[in-house]
């Protein structure tokens, strides 16, 4: 090839380039890292990008030159010559995607075993998933709606399910774990940025699916420390937290707990509610609507809220939530 031809390819593919590297830059494709595990797999994802835009720059120049250089006329109708083809070329851009392919494999399996590497003492916390609630039970015991994880420790998720097939993500945590009924699934996390993310649950699960949503507060060692202490208070009424705990909020509307879920009747209203259905007193009817939710339906509403929180909520904590429903406080 000349070397003018040669000046000509370097220069579109500079080109494509620029404009493969401007349109990386300019917008955000991933969330702010807020895990080690996060960074490696971020760290995979532009090593891999800029392989291709590499690739892509390459052949976009070859088939822009190819169109500018050997365009035909109009008017000619005739068959191009016939060429036998290159033997070297045809190694050369056989091996190197084979090299390519093979060090996106490797630094991929790196990744992929760091990441599963949980350490000597790691924070064992067990997510469970109901339709449609998450709950995080700690090594002392006690569970709650949301998650607390410090900062630079390293933290086993162990992940299943009661009903259906649900999945655990956190975007700034960049992965993801389905929770399975009668199946164990791990995921290890190092937090690394102080915040609050959003826990969202990415597997179709029923009508609440939409709504199914936790968090996850990061804190430092210090903080997590004094929040175990204190036996891991919130702030709010005991209900509240039973309310949390058990995805109440994903299908139902309730103002006192900023819940805005339509799956299920509003329960702003409930004295109305227990009126119009006639089931007793107010404190009565939300209780039996609670533990036996197939024995009164709202009109307009399917019989969609599961038949187990009868057995799954202690009795101490059922009569904390009804009178957070009743009183909203």
């Amino acid at each position: 090839m000349r070397k003018g031809s040669v000046i000509q390819l370097t220069a579109l593919g500079v080109v494509a380039g620029a404009i493969c590297t401007a349109v990386a830059l300019a917008i955000p494709w991933l969330p702010v890292s807020a895990g080690r595990e996060a960074g490696r797999i971020h760290f995979v994802y532009w090593f891999t990008t800029i392989i291709c835009m590499v690739v892509f720059s390459v052949v976009a120049a070859v088939i822009a030159y190819s169109v500018w250089k050997f365009r035909a006329p109009p008017d000619d109708d005739s068959d191009g010559p016939p060429t036998h083809g290159h033997t070297q070329l045809e190694i050369i851009w056989t091996a190197i995607p084979v090299v390519l392919v093979t060090a996106i494999s490797i630094v991929s399996a790196v990744v992929l075993a760091q990441n599963s590497h949980a350490g000597t003492d790691p924070l064992i916390v067990k997510v469970h998933a109901q339709q449609f609630a998450w709950s995080f039970t700690y090594p002392n015991g006690k569970s709650y709606g949301f998650l607390t994880l410090p900062t630079g420790r390293h933290v086993k998720l162990d992940i299943t399910s009661s009903d259906v097939i649900h999945s655990f993500w956190v975007p700034e945590f960049s992965q993801k774990q389905d929770a399975v009924p009668g199946q164990h699934n791990m995921l290890v996390i190092t937090p690394t940025r102080i915040g609050t993310y959003p826990v969202i649950c990415t597997e179709l699960c029923g009508l609440g699916h939409a709504l199914m949503r936790s968090h996850v507060d990061v804190v430092s060692p210090a903080d997590y420390a004094a929040w175990v202490k204190k036996g891991g208070k919130t702030t709010g009424p005991p209900g509240l937290a039973v309310f949390q705990q058990n995805g109440c909020g994903g299908c139902h509307t309730f103002k006192p707990a900023g819940s805005t879920g339509n799956v299920g009747p509003d329960l702003d209203n409930l004295a109305q509610a227990a009126q119009k259905a006639g089931r007793g007193p107010e404190a009565q009817f939300v209780q039996e609507s609670i533990v036996k939710p197939q024995a009164y339906l709202a009109p307009g509403y399917p019989d969609a809220m599961p038949h187990i929180f009868g057995t799954q909520i202690p009795s101490d904590k059922l009569k904390q939530l009804v009178q957070y429903l009743v009183k909203g406080s």
